[in-house]
């Protein structure tokens, strides 16, 4: 819990306020059942009120929806709402943030890749949550919310996750060839981004064991151990993630851990006569409506479309693999996963391929369901009088 001394804050002013964030996962229901986080309020012999805020997430896929919740009371109830300032933002480093949202009164404006994609929830009086559609990968991460009423203002958190997958990733050129930039970059062209610690973690306690060192989000290096042995840092050390601390992001090279989420769309397998070299799997990918899959989304698929196909076949980035959900001795053994069978010759090796093809219902879907919110919150704003398209500056 966070929490602060009673002597070190301010004897409260006439007006006072204070945010309470109710954690809950949202949309859509059948990912997380929701979980309320109490709020829990102290009073002290002053009648300064502390407000504590149980550490929680919402969760939510790519693609979906999800309401980033923040509420607030205010005293005395009756101050203008107009000069109440709710402002968002991502916190996306110790003493970095990126802008997100402000209100002021009847001004929004929305910032950056959210523009079009993040609105109030106007769920009543004190309600300063937002709600943020097509959720993206980069979505991913800890938000702050803050109120704020003349020289009176409060801040509290909310984590977003979201489901997906993490993987090791190294390229052709062989292990320990990516710089953190060069990491960043090779997950994005692999549909993913790099992994935070808490998602490698959670990777690990599914079962992830590799032994290669690989780059995080935060610029750290480490790699997960289930099984101890010698060749990755000594038999007789605990299970557990390495960590090799924050390393030189330009100097230094290692192999990625990268996380992606669902697809909007479809990974599968290519049934051919014959197996074909690179080039011909990619013009094979577009006769059929679709192109070569990427690793991250042949993850997606293997997490999420539970797929799972005994056939070596090409991805995008000229590597060959296949998934694995029910493991059997003809398929690479006892364990479930993504086997990698390497980058082999382009133009004389040859197998099958994966092909990846967006789902045109999902896409009408998703168009149908923004336009759905986007109607409801229009006629919120009609009952209290607040138009839909501010653009002052705030």
């Amino acid at each position: 819990l966070l929490s602060s001394s009673p002597d070190s804050l301010p004897r409260p002013s006439k007006t006072f306020l204070f945010l309470q964030l109710t954690l809950v996962t949202s949309l859509p229901t059948d990912v997380e059942q929701g979980r309320r986080k109490v709020v829990h309020v102290l009073e002290d012999d002053t009648g300064a009120v502390i407000v504590q805020t149980a550490p929680g997430k919402v969760v939510t896929h790519r693609g979906g929806s999800i309401t980033l919740p923040c509420r607030f009371h205010h005293e005395p109830e009756d101050t203008d709402p107009a000069r109440i300032r709710i402002k968002w933002t991502k916190v996306t480093d110790a003493l970095q943030f990126e802008d997100v949202f402000v209100a002021l009164g009847r001004q929004q404006r929305v910032f950056g890749a959210y523009q079009g994609r993040v609105f109030l929830e106007q769920a009543g009086p004190g309600d300063a949550s937002v709600i943020i559609q097509n959720v993206t990968l980069e979505d991913y991460g800890r938000y702050e919310c803050e109120v704020t009423d003349d020289m009176e203002d409060d801040t509290g958190f909310v984590n977003l996750d979201l489901e997906g997958v993490v993987f090791p990733y190294y390229p052709r050129e062989g292990r320990y060839k990516l710089n953190y930039h060069q990491a960043e970059e090779a997950c994005k062209q692999q549909d993913a981004i790099l992994a935070s610690h808490s998602q490698l973690h959670k990777a690990w306690l599914e079962g992830l064991d590799w032994c290669n060192a690989g780059w995080l989000e935060d610029g750290s290096v480490q790699y997960p151990i289930s099984h101890p042995r010698d060749q990755c840092g000594r038999k007789d050390t605990p299970a557990g993630v390495r960590n090799y601390g924050y390393r030189h992001k330009e100097d230094e090279s290692y192999d990625a851990f990268c996380f992606t989420s669902k697809l909007n769309g479809k990974v599968y397998f290519l049934k051919r006569f014959k197996k074909v070299n690179y080039a011909e799997a990619m013009k094979a990918c577009i006769r059929d409506g679709s192109v070569v899959a990427k690793v991250g989304q042949l993850y997606a698929a293997w997490k999420f479309q539970l797929l799972d196909r005994c056939e070596a076949g090409w991805l995008e980035d000229g590597s060959i693999r296949y998934p694995i959900v029910n493991p059997r001795s003809r398929c690479g053994g006892s364990q479930p996963g993504v086997r990698h069978l390497g980058f082999p010759d382009k133009k004389f090796r040859l197998y099958g391929v994966y092909c990846f093809r967006k789902t045109k219902d999902e896409r009408a879907g998703g168009i149908e369901t923004t336009k759905s919110l986007k109607d409801n919150l229009t006629k919120r704003k009609s009952i209290n009088n607040t138009p839909t398209n501010a653009t002052s500056v705030i």
